[in-house]
């Protein structure tokens, strides 16, 4: 029979609110006062030594603290750290303290006064006049917590000893260690190491437990026994981890870092264990563990015998010390002590159970006929067995819930509770359900002596099967699966009955839906002689990722395709436009000019351009230049190339006027057949030779640059859109006499274009790239010299270099 117990209502919950803050107000209140609390163990223990060095009262040697810092114009704490700074084991000597201050404008001498003796507990500060220990004692006055006590370390020993780095753990009630305090360790890897569960192989642990010093000193020797903190470890090869030492069980250790290689000699083992030494009583109160309050104090020999009895048990208990307020009446319980099987309803194992208190761990169980039975086995001391209850944990999240059944038993004033969980093998049995169903694959197993066979459900759902025809035997799976891949999955079961084998096999068979692609994963178990008895495995489907496959290699063979047919679409408009465009091996000599051609095709993309140029001699002894640009690439553009090349020549050639060819180019592009209609840039000159003059007109192209006396300038430009854009569009023309030794670079956009930059810089580049190799000499290659500058070029360059010699 199950119990199930409705959760608190609003009022309950209300309650347990108020009660998480009254607790947090109180633990606010008990750090405050943790300042206190170690000031007060300071002074304490420095009474302690006075009245131990010189058998005085504990009045007395309060009232004499008071007279020694009076005296030395110190604080009543730097006097009593001071005071426990001179403690020895076994003897008390006394420390030499420093001279009085000099008085004002006297010179302070620069080594130990006469008569000043310098401790061999380690090198002695800058000024040669104090030991460190007492200047350690003096620095903890200022300490307010365990972080200020490692940065003090450090800065006190690193020149003296090397120390490079300080780290205090403190042990937590888990058996944990907690970084509270660091120096010399970066964040990152402070908040790395701030959490040490209680593992084997940690030195701080080990030196807490056995209460000695452990020394690190062989990096290699060291990483194989423990594990080492840093990245990567060799950063400190020296270390050494120092319990505090305490009346009770140690609860802290200080860890030294050092860069420097090597073992610690005597000297400076004595000085850390001394300084840790000084440092132990405040670092004890500092890590004083929170009780709960006088009503709930624990006794550690107790809690710590029980402890000890628990850890040999199998099975869940803890230990449940009821927490009273003044009136008597239980508030909460506080788990002190846990088997190492408790776990509880979120996963808590062991240890980390340990100090968490029953409300604010689990607080629906408030109001509870569980907690009515805590109480009434605490008030009778009769066994609480409680029927099986659903317990619900309160999180972000999906909630968690179980079944318990729970016993609970007096001891003394405090409850051991077990408790029994139901749901385990059920929520197991779920989530091997769910994998199986998000993996769509199920378990198999088969008994080869009983002929026993299972099947999860999921199975089924593979075969298409219905459950009620039952599993499949090993034989009998050929028959099911098609017929080409039946010699495959016969031969791998023949081996795994007869020799063992385990099988991983693909196969296919015929459902409903059509063909499904499985996999089988099997091993065997065998006897003493080997022969196989049991077999067990799983079933995946795995059709979705052969039809992922499939697609894969259709889309790559229609790639391969699309590739070929690309490159052979740029190898026949390569071939159409190197037929086209003859590019000369040597400069032209046209009307008497010297003309210089460069055609560079894109470095980059499986199609050619439609790029292309003309330079011929007309009948009249005049020579006409054409450059060209066709937007787009591939076989269309070149074809269009070729119709306006041979049209614009062929028209000029006859007569026609410059501005009557462009614009019957223009009308040719708008009644093409193609949609959209093609479109080009063109600039086209005549240029007669008796008086050298050269006219010329453009459809939307870059002007050209002309090079006259050591300056570069653009031509103004005639009016005239690009080819194909508009019907009836106008186009002018201008005229430019040429001199001697004048240069004109007509020439396409490729050879000053660059993606996201502004024409006009890659214009700006074309005129200063001319004149540069003009002036170290390159002008008889000047067009091919522009066109091979142009590195990873993306589209198609033509240029041409008309040259006007000189006049002999």
């Amino acid at each position: 029979m199950t119990h199930d117990v409705a959760p608190p209502d609003e009022g309950a919950s209300s309650e347990v609110l108020a009660l998480a803050k009254v607790v947090a107000r109180l633990r606010s209140e008990i750090a405050d006062l943790e300042g206190v609390a170690a000031s007060t163990a300071v002074l304490e223990r420095a009474e302690g030594v006075l009245m131990a060095q010189t058998g005085i009262s504990a009045d007395a040697a309060y009232e004499r603290l008071l007279e020694r810092a009076a005296q030395r114009g110190r604080t009543l704490m730097e006097e009593c750290w001071l005071a426990l700074g001179r403690i020895r084991p076994g003897v008390t000597p006394v420390v030499p303290l420093p001279p009085p201050a000099p008085a004002e404008g006297s010179q302070r001498p620069p080594g130990p006064a006469v008569g000043t003796a310098v401790s061999a507990d380690g090198p002695p500060d800058e000024d040669g006049l104090r030991p460190l220990l007492p200047r350690i004692a003096e620095c903890l006055a200022e300490a307010g917590d365990e972080g200020d006590v490692a940065e003090m370390l450090r800065a006190v020993l690193a020149e003296a000893v090397g120390v490079d780095a300080v780290m205090i753990y403190t042990v937590t009630a888990a058996g944990s260690l907690e970084l509270t305090g660091h120096a010399g360790v970066d964040h990152e890897l402070a908040d790395q190491w701030s959490h040490v569960p209680p593992l084997s192989g940690v030195a701080a642990l080990e030196a807490i437990a056995a209460r000695h010093p452990v020394w690190l000193e062989d990096p290699v020797q060291d990483a194989r026994r423990y594990l080492l903190i840093g990245n990567p470890p060799e950063r400190w090869p020296s270390r050494a981890w120092i319990p505090v030492p305490s009346d009770g069980i140690a609860r802290a250790a200080v860890g030294f870092l050092r860069t420097r290689p090597g073992p610690f000699d005597p000297d400076t083992r004595t000085l850390l264990r001394r300084a840790v030494r000084l440092c132990g009583a405040l670092l004890c109160a500092y890590g004083r563990p929170d009780d709960g309050g006088a009503e709930g104090a624990v006794a550690p020999d107790a809690v710590a015998h029980l402890q000890r009895i628990l850890d040999v048990l199998s099975g869940p208990a803890v230990l449940l010390t009821p927490l009273r307020s003044a009136t008597g009446e239980i508030e909460d319980y506080r788990i002190d002590a846990a088997a190492p099987e408790s776990v509880d309803v979120a996963g808590r194992r062991g240890k980390e159970l340990i100090g968490r208190k029953v409300l604010e761990t689990y607080p629906t169980v408030a109001g509870t006929a569980l907690w009515e039975g805590y109480q009434d086995t605490l008030a009778t001391g009769a066994v609480y067995e409680g029927e099986p209850f659903r317990y619900q944990e309160v999180g972000a999240g999906f909630p968690q819930e179980s079944v318990y059944s729970v016993r609970a038993t007096r001891l003394g004033e405090r409850l051991v509770v077990s408790w029994i969980r139901h749901d385990t093998n059920e929520r197991e049995i779920r989530r091997l359900a769910d994998m199986q169903r998000l993996g769509n694959l199920g378990w198999a197993g088969w008994n080869l002596t009983t002929d026993r066979v299972v099947w999860s459900d999921q199975v089924y759902a593979i075969f298409d099967r219905d459950a009620a025809l039952g599993p499949i035997g090993l034989e009998e799976l050929p028959r099911y699966v098609l017929p080409d891949d039946q010699p495959g999955i016969g031969a791998a079961v023949r081996r795994l009955l007869r020799l063992g084998h385990a099988v991983n096999q693909s196969f296919r068979i015929t459902t409903a839906d059509g063909v499904r692609h499985l996999r089988i994963v099997v091993e065997s178990q065998t006897d003493a002689n080997g022969t196989p008895v049991e077999v067990h495995g799983f079933f995946q489907d795995v059709t979705a990722l052969r039809d992922a496959e499939l697609a894969l290699r259709e889309s790559e063979r229609a790639v391969l395709v699309q590739r070929g047919m690309l490159q052979a679409e740029r190898a026949l408009a390569a071939r159409l436009q190197a037929t086209l465009l003859p590019i000369p091996e040597q400069s032209l000599e046209l009307a008497g000019l010297c003309v210089g051609v460069a055609c560079t095709p894109a470095d980059s993309g499986v199609n050619v351009g439609g790029d292309w140029y003309s330079a011929i001699e007309l009948t009249d002894k005049s020579a006409l230049f054409v450059v060209g640009d066709v937007a787009g690439h591939g076989l269309a553009a070149v074809g269009t190339m070729a119709q306006l090349r041979f049209t614009a020549k062929g028209m000029a050639i006859t007569g026609s006027a410059l501005i009557d060819v462009l614009r019957r180019l223009n009308n040719l592009l708008l009644h093409t057949d193609s949609e959209p209609s093609a479109t080009a840039t063109m600039v086209i000159g005549r240029y007669e030779p008796e008086d050298r003059r050269l006219t010329w007109a453009r459809a939307g192209h870059l002007p050209p640059l002309l090079l006259r006396g050591g300056r570069a300038t653009f031509l103004p430009q005639p009016d005239g859109c690009l080819l194909g854009a508009a019907r009836d569009s106008a186009y002018g023309q201008a005229v430019i006499d040429l001199l001697p030794g004048d240069r004109l670079l007509l020439y396409t956009d490729g050879l000053v274009e660059e993606p996201g930059e502004d024409i006009d810089l890659g214009l700006d580049r074309l005129a200063k790239d001319a004149l540069g190799l003009l002036r170290e000499g390159a002008d008889e290659e000047l067009a091919r010299t522009l066109a091979g500058r142009r590195l990873a070029n993306r589209d198609d360059i033509c240029v041409l270099d008309i040259h006007v010699p000189d006049e002999a």
